[in-house]
């Protein structure tokens, strides 16, 4: 590994931990509900994702890398929630962030998904999107408008937060 990747590395790692550190249970609302910026990306099975493709649905857009540790924590909430909300038309996509379908397939060993992992292996989406560190969620709202975004790891299946992200419904 090059010395600027492992400063970048190690960079990421600091604001991880700042971030879990400041982490609470809470969404912040996105002033002006900008429109999120749309993306085709390919899940470990191949498939391609887009944004677009789940307009009329409020979408859970979660930012994460496997070498982040509240990343790692908050995955099986994201399961939990995604559990809860299966029938209820909530979209939950995890961006991986410049890793490879063999890292995440390691990784899913440990921490299964029940939820599209997405690869953006060079950075390009993360790059379009407000990412201070990781992990950084964003909610989309039915209208393709970022409402809520969450710096740093999240109970995911934490009621309090899933009846913010239904309330996008009505």
């Amino acid at each position: 590994m090059s010395v600027m990747k492992r400063v970048c590395a190690l960079c990421w790692c600091l604001l991880c931990l700042v971030t879990m550190a400041r982490a609470d249970q809470t969404l912040t609302p996105v002033p002006g509900r900008p429109v999120a910026p749309d993306f085709a990306l390919q899940d470990t099975e191949g498939e391609l994702h887009r944004l677009s493709d789940y307009r009329g649905r409020p979408v859970l857009i979660n930012f994460w890398a496997t070498w982040c540790p509240p990343c790692r924590e908050e995955i099986p909430s994201m399961n939990r929630a995604r559990g809860k909300t299966a029938e209820e038309g909530i979209v939950m996509l995890a961006i991986n962030v410049g890793e490879d379908e063999d890292t995440i397939f390691v990784f899913t060993a440990d921490f299964p998904a029940d939820f599209p992992m997405l690869l953006d292996r060079d950075g390009e989406v993360i790059g379009q999107w407000p990412v201070k560190g990781l992990p950084t969620t964003y909610i989309v709202d039915p209208e393709g408008r970022i409402a809520y975004r969450a710096i740093g790891g999240r109970e995911w299946d934490d009621e309090q937060l899933l009846d913010a992200i239904r309330a996008l419904q009505k």
